[in-house]
């Protein structure tokens, strides 16, 4: 295709080169040994760790519980599981709940638990803690184990069956305190375990920079193509409109 406007087109092609030179050096590792993409979601999930720690506003509201006993059963199996899976899981939901002071009684993948509300979220909320905290070495100590995020994970594997069993059975309550344990404790210390927490006010400048980086180079790439076809001769233009005889 012929280049009408040479000017524009050496704009849009300057834009263009620009924009994906910039573009590679993001995806090159030369943040830390990281490249763009990594630095920045690292940066990102610091911050949102740092402003994800719920855990005294939950263990308050737990307080209400301490005393109120509770009795279910639950079925621990999932599709996906191969032969085994679901007994070893039910025997690991029984370790987490007996040491959190419940009596926990396995067949196969169902697991019966007896005991105190209050205490066995306390456990629960405890080891979300050092979890949170990345106090690992508690965790292996507490159920001597050698992987702390497989054991660990138990609580949300018992928490969400318990759940769902208190909401059957109209329990309220019961079951949004569960429910908030979950996912204002359990979830962030899992999913942000080894993330070293920072506030976003200590980082306010790097995050108004990323901002302004990203809307400007959005724009960056519409302008190397809008010039490119200006260049070409290609333009979008309102259509006249046609007036009746």
């Amino acid at each position: 295709m012929i280049v009408r406007n040479k000017k524009t087109f050496g704009m849009g092609a300057v834009f263009a080169i620009s924009f994906l030179s910039v573009l590679f050096l993001i995806f090159s590792p030369v943040f830390g040994g990281k490249n763009g993409l990594q630095f920045a979601d690292d940066s990102f999930n610091r911050l949102s760790k740092g402003s994800s720690y719920f855990i005294p506003k939950v263990t308050k509201s737990n307080e209400q519980f301490m005393g109120r006993m509770f009795s279910t059963t639950i079925k621990v199996d999932k599709p996906e599981d191969k032969p085994g899976d679901a007994e070893k899981r039910a025997a690991n939901i029984a370790k987490v709940l007996t040491t959190a002071g419940a009596k926990a009684e396995v067949n196969a993948a169902t697991v019966k638990i007896e005991g105190d509300l209050g205490k066995v979220l306390a456990s629960a909320l405890q080891d979300s803690d050092d979890m949170f905290k990345n106090n690992g070495e508690k965790i292996k100590a507490r159920y001597s184990t050698d992987d702390e995020k497989k054991m660990f994970r138990q609580w949300h594997n018992a928490l969400a069956k318990i759940m769902k069993e208190f909401q059957k059975e109209k329990k309220i309550e019961e079951a949004k305190i569960v429910s908030d344990v979950m996912k204002k404790a359990v979830e962030p210390a899992y999913n942000f375990y080894k993330v070293e927490g920072q506030k976003v006010v200590d980082h306010a400048g790097m995050m108004s920079g990323l901002l302004v980086f990203y809307v400007a180079y959005t724009m960056w790439w519409g302008y190397a193509i809008f010039y490119l076809f200006d260049g070409l001769g290609l333009s979008m233009k309102k259509a006249k409109v046609k007036k009746e005889a």
